[in-house]
């Protein structure tokens, strides 16, 4: 899997200021995935995708991209070698697929592949998409924090308290480690949104929480 070539372009807690959860997402399919391009082989404007299984074909023989429906199909000759035969406005063509090393991206909690897409190597970036989903809003619950004004730090994945680095009266900096979330057999670090006084901590060490529960309130 040597002699990388570059290509052209392709086309778990969160704040919020209000004290009320982000936007309601349209329920995701718990075998979606969202797959885009990893960091170190990226390029502006490559984009990331979902992709699901589809009802409305046999299996193993149909795929939802981004909620379109496609017909494609991936041979799998060996643990290296494949073809993706896939339906285009000519009729089906394939591409020649090689798959190399995996590793879990333990920072961004992602799965990593190499693969060799017609001569093009390509880290491929891997998640549930529920976990981006989550992500994502967790992005927005910040953007929404820092316009200051009470901040609460509510639970937007169910996981287990395993650390809690505050106490009602300290002052915190943004960005500064309050809690650690067991989730998805995952350790993750909830940071401070803005600079404030911790007015309540609403868990302790070994409590189990749920979407929604407060867990922090920053004033």
């Amino acid at each position: 899997m040597s002699g990388s070539r570059r290509r052209p372009p392709t086309t778990i807690a969160g704040p919020t200021s209000t004290g009320e959860l982000a936007a309601t997402t349209p329920p995701v399919d718990p075998r979606a995935l969202r797959v885009g391009v990893a960091p170190a082989t990226r390029l502006e404007g490559d984009p990331a995708f979902d992709l699901a299984p589809s009802s409305a074909a046999p299996p193993g023989d149909g795929l939802l991209v981004d909620g379109m429906a496609i017909r494609a199909h991936l041979r799998r000759f060996d643990v290296v070698r494949a073809r993706l035969e896939q339906e285009g406005p000519a009729g089906m063509h394939s591409t020649d697929v090689l798959f190399g090393s995996v590793f879990v991206d333990r920072r961004r909690g992602t799965e990593v592949r190499e693969v060799v897409v017609g001569g093009w190597r390509i880290e491929v970036e891997i998640e549930p998409e529920r976990r981006a989903v989550l992500r994502e809003r967790a992005r927005r619950g910040a953007g929404a924090a820092s316009g200051g004004g009470p901040v609460e730090v509510r639970a937007i994945i169910p996981g287990r308290v395993v650390a809690v680095s505050v106490f009602p009266g300290d002052d915190v900096v943004a960005g500064q480690q309050i809690l650690v979330v067991e989730a998805m057999k995952m350790q993750n670090e909830l940071r401070a949104p803005r600079e404030g006084t911790v007015e309540r901590v609403g868990v302790a060490v070994g409590d189990t929480i749920d979407v929604g529960d407060l867990l922090v309130l920053i004033r």
